[in-house]
């Protein structure tokens, strides 16, 4: 029970990981992506490739992993960057695609559905670790460096972007820059998160990183409440926490457990859009976070 509870654990700090820095993208500078999965993933290949064909040291995983996949970002996300609204989301959804398909076919670096096998566990200081402690310290990273982000003057030029983008290029901001280091944090951040991920699965392949998991990590942020500091981890935990949780429901057969998950989850996001529109922390939070 105790290594089930840790596991548990584990698996919602990354995802928290992944919640918290999608939501500095969402909620803070208004770019919905559909495509955070495709950093996730980019960030546990190399992650795991460190591990195995270097040292499994994971403060240099992390880092590899937050290079790549912030790098790429740039890459990617500054073509995309010139569109707007729901245009950025189409881009990001058809990165995701081509994303997929290319984590399935570039078997050299991915394993390809096979995935990558025995990566060894992170040795800090060449003592081996587990993963929770890592996702633990590296959670409170990325909080930390959220909370100092929306308090600071860049945070309120996102959050003048997110509102009014015509209003705040008109006064002078930087809005492409502003923009493009908003998705670079996130995508480093994601890729850390697979890093994580990589080192406390041992074993990592593309149905992972596909488009579920990005719509998965964006409900996490709209749930708990998008530009708040801890909504995003309360969404991680409650998302992560309903299939756990419906597993130990004799009444539901173990082959059902994902069905039920889905409904469950459609329902509670309608119920939410209803009573709760700003998500589960809400105003409050958001307030706590911005001013």
């Amino acid at each position: 029970m105790i290594a089930y509870l840790a596991n548990l654990a584990t698996i919602v700090a990354i995802f928290g990981i992944l919640a918290s820095t999608l939501n500095v993208a969402i909620g803070h500078a208004g770019i919905f992506s559909v495509a955070h999965a495709v950093f996730f993933g980019l960030g546990a290949y190399a992650g795991a490739q460190t591990a195995m064909l270097l040292v499994p040291d994971p403060l240099l995983a992390l880092l590899v992993a937050a290079l790549i996949a912030g790098g790429l970002s740039l890459c990617l996300a500054l073509p995309a960057l010139r569109v707007r609204g729901e245009y950025f989301v189409a881009a990001s959804l058809g990165l995701q695609m081509v994303a997929t398909t290319l984590f399935s076919e570039l078997k050299p670096l991915t394993g390809g559905i096979g995935g990558l096998v025995g990566i060894p566990r992170p040795e800090l200081f060449g003592v081996t670790i587990t993963a929770l402690p890592l996702a633990l310290a590296t959670l409170a990273l990325i909080l930390l460096a959220t909370h100092l982000l929306a308090r600071g003057s860049f945070g309120r030029t996102l959050r003048a972007i997110r509102d009014a983008e015509s209003a705040a290029e008109a006064l002078g901001k930087h809005v492409a820059v502003a923009k493009t280091l908003a998705v670079a944090f996130a995508c480093a951040g994601a890729g850390m998160a697979g890093a994580l991920f990589a080192f406390h699965m041992a074993f990592v392949n593309v149905e992972s990183f596909t488009l579920d998991q990005s719509v998965l990590v964006m409900a996490m942020v709209i749930v708990g409440g998008t530009g708040t500091l801890w909504g995003p981890l309360l969404g991680a935990a409650l998302l992560l926490a309903l299939p756990a949780g419906l597993s130990f429901l004799p009444f539901i057969p173990p082959t059902e457990v994902g069905a039920v998950q889905q409904i469950l989850y459609g329902l509670a996001m309608t119920l939410l859009m209803i009573f709760r529109p700003a998500g589960l922390v809400g105003d409050l939070g958001r307030g706590k976070v911005a001013h």
